[in-house]
């Protein structure tokens, strides 16, 4: 373990030194940060005072800031993965992988080394967006998570991270040039945000488009997030009416919503633990194959 503990600090020190590659794979929620920072936020304020003129302004605000910094804490754990997989194209893209393999290390060392990192590299980043978004929602609206909160906050990164590194490890397998690599995530740095519902609420689409992006991992992963963000800011909003709740929930994507059946906490863990597994299962079968 010492020889995979040693290439994947290789890696993460290559991912860290690049600071371009760190800030394109922040891309995303840099974007829906800045969106809600200079003119969003605003109008959804407005919308929900104007459907609620009965709420605080103040607990309007609240409830859009955490609803959108949730939205932007999955966004991290969902793109930063794709960003730290630059290592692993540039090393195939330049012929390292001859190198590796005349050395006395095993492929199954380097596999776990490229993978380990993507995911050490995913926590960390998204670990410091969180804290970043907790610290603004303390001390701007007066909104902390309590003790649970905070630790199935922290238990659904893991689980995201897990789930999406092993997803675009797969899909960065079969790149053959960096350039091919920068156009994939600048695709994904913008299509994540529509399909997690974080660039505009999901109320807003179509039905049909809600139901193909509710039924989808990228917004379900999303609402685990959002419930946890979100509970208490939507109960004070609404001034715990269950019925307000539960309408403005499905609308904002705190709760994924397929035709008339809402998609479970469970069965999104479930759909988590089964795309983290079988993809990492894939990811090394592919990562060994190119390695070869």
């Amino acid at each position: 373990m010492a020889v995979v503990a040693a290439i994947m600090g290789r890696n993460l020190r290559l991912f860290f030194r690049d600071r371009m590659n760190v800030f394109f794979s922040l891309l995303a929620a840099l974007i829906v940060f800045l969106l809600y920072a200079l003119f969003l936020g605003n109008l959804q304020t407005q919308s929900i005072a104007a459907s609620f003129p009965q709420a605080d302004t103040g607990d309007a605000r609240a409830f859009v800031d955490s609803w959108m910094f949730a939205g932007v804490v999955a966004l991290t754990a969902m793109t930063t993965s794709l960003g730290a997989l630059a290592v692993f194209v540039d090393d195939a893209a330049s012929g390292r992988f001859r190198d590796f393999l005349v050395s006395p290390l095993k492929r199954w060392q380097l596999v776990f080394g490229y993978l380990l990192a993507t995911v050490v590299i995913s926590l960390i980043m998204t670990v410091i967006v969180l804290a970043v978004s907790l610290g603004y929602l303390f001390f701007v609206d007066g909104v902390a998570l309590g003790v649970d909160e905070l630790g199935r906050t922290l238990a659904w990164i893991a689980l995201t991270c897990l789930a999406f590194a092993a997803l675009w490890a797969v899909i960065a397998s079969f790149l053959r040039t960096t350039g091919a690599f920068a156009a994939l995530s600048t695709i994904v740095g913008t299509l994540i945000g529509f399909l997690a519902g974080a660039f505009i609420a999901v109320g807003l689409f179509p039905d049909g488009v809600r139901n193909a992006v509710n039924a989808l991992p990228f917004a379900q992963a999303t609402t685990l997030l959002r419930r946890e963000f979100t509970g208490e800011t939507l109960s004070t909003l609404v001034g715990g009416n269950q019925e307000a709740i539960d309408a403005l929930g499905e609308f904002y994507g705190v709760t994924a919503v397929i035709g008339d059946w809402e998609v479970s906490v469970p069965f999104v863990v479930a759909t988590l633990v089964l795309l983290a597994t079988a993809f990492t299962a894939l990811a090394a079968w592919r990562i060994r194959a190119r390695i070869a």
